[in-house]
């Protein structure tokens, strides 16, 4: 479809157009291989030569559809499903870093990105620094080394809730000659375009808004088609010179501005097998077509909740950017406008023992480890997703002790509100 339509427009029509006698609604082609009629077709495949399905594996004609839906309401130039937002955090990084390679990243972070950052891909020989967001930009600076190959950090982080300063960021990593990649689950493209501001590469957790219904796990890696890989060709050798495992060819040269994308599909996809099955891409593009109508309710529930909450007397904190004394409501109005997300985050006044007791005694919202549903749910991150971290790496991670993450559904905000009244009212 046409750059020129609206969110909304994209949203239920970008990525799949019929052509005459052809189904509707987007097919689940749910087949491992796909036939050619003589070996010279396949084999130019093979060669990258020609584009076209052989293997789902690297790709499949489902999942491509629902990414180019994705790459559309992002304003890229291409983009990629995978198994998970796991998936798409590690080849979003590991496309452009190898073994001897460094990157930096915000450590307001999603628990699994940062055990994979600074544990898992420690092992693979790939280093990464972990900074504060809201540093100066001296000292994140100072965390650049001369094999620094990206930055990274999530627009919104989970659970923390810390908004990124996307243009502080981009001026950041332009400098040293590297990407901004951002992480951009929470608030989605609805509310809000990094690349806009400057970023790179775009990931997603299709598992949370974007599904909306928490029926599939998936991921996306958007690029915006920006960043000049030759003119920093010497810092990514994998794009720039020649790829041995394909005879030979160099990603950008051969394909210009899709030739990280290329690469991630080519190489990391086939080597490392992370592709989301046709079914789950078939479900997520069902909710990617309402994903412009549940934001603004998400939105609205959560600001509702948010205000109820900072106003009881046995709340300790809230953390909602919506608010107009959230240390981060400037940042929100320049970057999210329109909202920012249905996650919210809260502390009662006797610490720890009191909010997971508080939470123990919620019925409408369900206690699960999940986040960003249609339906109402929260988590204690300290004993649940960050349980593996040390009260250090909670501090870093600015996850308190006592923090509850709320993540506020398109139910009527009335009954959610007398949901967390009862269960406050019985501690």
């Amino acid at each position: 479809m046409g750059t020129n339509y609206k969110p909304e427009t994209l949203c239920v029509q970008a990525g799949y157009k019929p052509g005459k006698g052809e189904p509707r609604v987007l097919p689940i082609y749910q087949s491992t291989t796909f036939k050619y009629d003589n070996s010279d077709q396949m084999g130019r495949l093979f060669d990258l030569e020609e584009a076209g399905y052989f293997y789902t594996r690297l790709q499949n004609p489902t999942n491509d559809a629902v990414a180019a839906k994705i790459t559309a309401l992002e304003g890229g130039i291409a983009g990629m499903l995978t198994s998970s937002g796991q998936a798409a955090n590690y080849y979003a990084v590991f496309n452009i870093c190898e073994a001897g390679d460094h990157f930096v990243c915000s450590s307001a972070l999603y628990g699994g990105t940062f055990n994979l950052f600074g544990t898992t891909m420690k092992k693979q020989g790939i280093s990464c620094t972990f900074i504060d967001p809201d540093a100066s930009t001296e000292e994140i600076e100072a965390a650049f080394r001369p094999n620094t190959k990206a930055l990274f950090a999530e627009t919104i982080s989970n659970p923390s809730l810390v908004v990124l300063d996307i243009e502080r960021f981009a001026k950041i990593a332009h400098s040293h000659g590297v990407p901004l990649i951002v992480d951009n689950t929470f608030p989605t493209p609805i509310n809000c375009r990094p690349f806009e501001w400057g970023a790179d590469i775009v990931t997603h957790s299709t598992t949370k808004y974007m599904d909306g219904h928490a029926m599939s796990v998936g991921g996306a890696i958007i690029d915006s088609g920006n960043f000049d890989w030759e003119a920093q060709k010497e810092k990514f050798p994998g794009l720039t010179l020649p790829d041995e495992s394909y005879h030979g060819i160099v990603y950008t040269e051969k394909f210009g501005k899709l030739a990280y994308i290329q690469k991630a599909t080519a190489q990391l996809m086939r080597d490392l097998g992370s592709i989301q099955s046709p079914q789950n891409a078939f479900l997520l593009n069902v909710g990617l077509e309402t994903l412009h109508l549940r934001m603004p309710r998400h939105c609205g529930n959560a600001a509702k909740v948010a205000e109820y909450l900072q106003q009881h007397e046995k709340v300790a904190w809230v953390n909602f950017a919506g608010l107009k004394d959230n240390k981060y409501y400037l940042l929100a109005q320049k970057y999210m406008p329109n909202g920012t997300c249905g996650v919210i985050s809260f502390g009662l006044k006797g610490g720890r023992d009191v909010s997971v007791g508080f939470m123990d005694r919620l019925k409408l919202a369900a206690i699960v480890t999940h986040v960003a549903d249609a339906r109402t749910c929260v988590l204690h991150p300290a004993s649940h997703t960050h349980r593996q971290m040390t009260d250090d790496q909670l501090a870093a991670a600015g996850v308190a002790a006592d923090l509850i993450r709320f993540s506020v559904g398109i139910e009527n905000a009335e009954d959610i509100i007398a949901d967390l009244g009862q269960a406050l009212a019985a501690i």
